[in-house]
């Protein structure tokens, strides 16, 4: 079973790595979107096949993480999800024609150095534990607070982007912000996966609609496909959904711990590569750039005119007029 896990991780980081790739070449071909009018932007979306495409390679990611949640604890299966970066990179330079900038590249891997010093915290500290649910006011007290903060941080974002005077955003702010809610929702989705029982689906329905997992999933749903796809048009996929799935392997595993009862580590070097990897995933997280750098400045061509005709040479043989003054007697 755990082979079966970590090849359906893989599986999934497949699909959401194409599935991000396609939606980002859908969307450079859309009008501009706007959260105000979430109706217009879903009728712009719908009506794209290249989006359509990506969406359901996303839908069927979604598949196999339920599948991973199953048969893996939910440290061990962000670990997993976290390498999708690399896939990631290197489908949006192919595809995108992105490119890093070495300040970003040098980040991501201080990033993954973070992700992999919290999954390794949780070696031999009862990691091999797959915990199905977690309680309700547990859940509630994590998760209603980090959509309201995953919310502001999103409109502070867009009220910044409004200033003509400033320099456009990285995406950092609106990475971070959906990696709230993405958070949110893979405590959702490993609560739902946790109550899927093959032997009993009518006790299984009825169980998953009477916990919150549910709609946690329709709100985060429905408001992140909003937010994401109009940060995603705004700004590089190469930079976003790396923050993005920074925040939410960081916000998974460390609030996973607490709502679904995962103990931390008595081993003080495990505790401290649990804290140190959480502390250094937000630093580097707050030294991106916020910004893009502005393109350079090129130098305006000088516009065509008439070129001045050349002046006639003399003829072979004939003399050229002397125009020296005559010397005064």
């Amino acid at each position: 079973m755990l082979w079966w896990g970590v090849a359906a991780a893989l599986l999934a980081n497949v699909l959401y790595s194409t599935g991000f790739v396609l939606e980002k070449r859908a969307l450079s071909a859309l009008p501009a979107l706007n959260t105000r009018r979430p109706a217009r932007l879903v009728r712009h979306l719908l009506s794209s096949p290249l989006w359509l495409a990506g969406s359901l390679a996303l839908a069927a990611g979604f598949a196999a993480q339920l599948a991973v949640y199953r048969t893996l604890p939910i440290a061990a299966a962000q670990g997993i999800f976290v390498s999708g970066l690399v896939l990631l990179l290197l489908l949006s330079s192919v595809f995108l024609g992105e490119r890093t900038t070495g300040r970003e590249r040098r980040s991501i891997l201080a990033i993954l150095l973070a992700l992999g010093m919290v999954v390794g915290s949780l070696q031999g500290s009862g990691a091999g534990t797959v915990t199905r649910t977690a309680p309700t006011g547990t859940l509630l007290a994590i998760a209603l607070p980090s959509l309201a903060a995953g919310l502001w941080l999103y409109g502070s974002a867009e009220r910044r982007a409004k200033h003509r005077h400033r320099q456009p955003t990285s995406g950092v702010p609106y990475g971070a912000a959906v990696g709230l809610l993405y958070g949110v929702s893979s405590l959702a989705i490993k609560g739902v996966s946790g109550l899927l029982n093959a032997h009993d689906p009518a006790g299984a329905v009825r169980d998953v609609f009477t916990s919150p997992y549910p709609y946690l999933l329709l709100f985060t749903g429905a408001v992140g496909l909003v937010l994401s796809q109009t940060a995603l048009q705004r700004c590089r996929a190469s930079l976003i959904v790396p923050v993005c799935t920074t925040v939410t392997c960081v916000f998974t595993v460390a609030c996973g711990t607490v709502a679904f009862g995962e103990p931390l580590p008595a081993d003080p070097l495990r505790l401290g590569l649990r804290l140190g990897g959480t502390a250094v995933a937000v630093l580097v997280l707050l030294a991106l750039p916020r910004q893009d750098a502005p393109p350079p400045e090129q130098k305006p061509e000088p516009e065509p005119g008439p070129k001045p005709e050349p002046e006639p040479e003399p003829e072979l043989g004939t003399a050229t007029p002397d125009t020296r003054p005559t010397p005064r007697s």
